[in-house]
């Protein structure tokens, strides 16, 4: 039975038309810096910008062109949208070493500032490669579907500004029905690859998508699953484990075989003996001093 609490927000690409408006609206609301200084983001050609999410940067538009079959318009934009996907069965949370990601009951996945140690495992089981790691404070960013708006009652702020309408909010059951009756609007009009993307994709996405030109289009996984992920804690325990047993078994061996040890006695001629001529000058100098010192 379908949680009715989960919502979703549902992506159209069809509707879209690149104004970035999203991107720039998701920076203010988060207050998330732009990349400035000298080259710090190159020219490459392209529309999109920045090309790839960074830890200041939570969703990015992406500009692709493709070859449409058609002699009068050669060539279809495929313009998507890339950011965290929210899925049903994280990765990322299952991959946390901190407990700072989790996933909430309406399937939003958040994360935790303060406990999050900055390990990264959490990109590294993403299918999708979303969250990025910010080096001005050493921690994980990613999209929270503005969490704190919907909190309020509000709607993503992404949302919230997109004047085409490409995005849209609501309970996951209400998004996928609208996905699917665009989709269904799209193959009529002669989009043969129309499809919903997210609908069961890592159990069920919270960003559903519309892809109007089929989803590797956007380049998006078919099939995306967890990776996998060896957390580091579940590797130290046994390492743990066996590396103070063979610590307390050397203490014991020690213990031992030193049962009944004794210092030999040693005679203050047989210490001088051992002497080095540094230690022997540097000792008649200090009882020279001695002796004079009380006179």
């Amino acid at each position: 039975m379908a949680n009715t609490k989960e919502v979703a927000m549902l992506f159209d690409a069809s509707h879209c038309t690149g104004c970035r408006g999203c991107q720039v609206a998701c920076k203010e609301w988060n207050v998330l810096p732009a990349r400035l200084g000298l080259n710090a983001n190159p020219f490459t050609g392209s529309y999109q910008g920045p090309m790839d999410l960074n830890g200041d940067t939570r969703l990015i538009m992406t500009f692709d062109e493709k070859p449409s079959g058609n002699k009068y318009h050669p060539i279809d934009w495929a313009i998507g949208r890339r950011s965290c996907y929210h899925c049903t069965d994280p990765g990322c949370v299952q991959a946390c070493s901190s407990g700072a990601l989790q996933k909430n009951e309406n399937g939003v996945v958040t994360f935790d500032t303060d406990k999050c140690n900055g390990c990264t495992f959490c990109q590294a089981a993403c299918p999708f490669d979303v969250p990025r790691f910010r080096p001005m404070d050493g921690k994980i960013d990613k999209c929270t579907l503005c969490m704190d708006r919907l909190e309020q009652g509000s709607k993503p702020a992404c949302v919230h500004t997109c004047q085409p309408e490409a995005l849209d909010f609501g309970p996951r059951e209400e998004m996928l029905k609208k996905a699917h009756a665009r989709v269904e609007f799209l193959k009529k009009k002669g989009f043969a690859k129309a499809e919903v993307y997210g609908e069961n994709e890592c159990g069920g996405l919270h960003v559903i998508q519309v892809c109007a030109l089929g989803h590797e289009a956007y380049g998006l996984p078919t099939n995306p699953e967890p990776k996998k992920v060896i957390n580091a804690i579940d590797v130290m325990k046994p390492v743990t484990a066996v590396g103070a047993a063979a610590v307390v078994g050397a203490l014991a061996v020690s213990f031992l075989a030193n049962l009944g040890y004794r210092r030999k006695a040693v005679t203050l001629e047989e210490a001088k003996a051992s002497w080095t001529p540094e230690q022997r000058a540097k000792a008649e100098a200090e009882a020279a001093e001695i002796r004079k010192a009380a006179k």
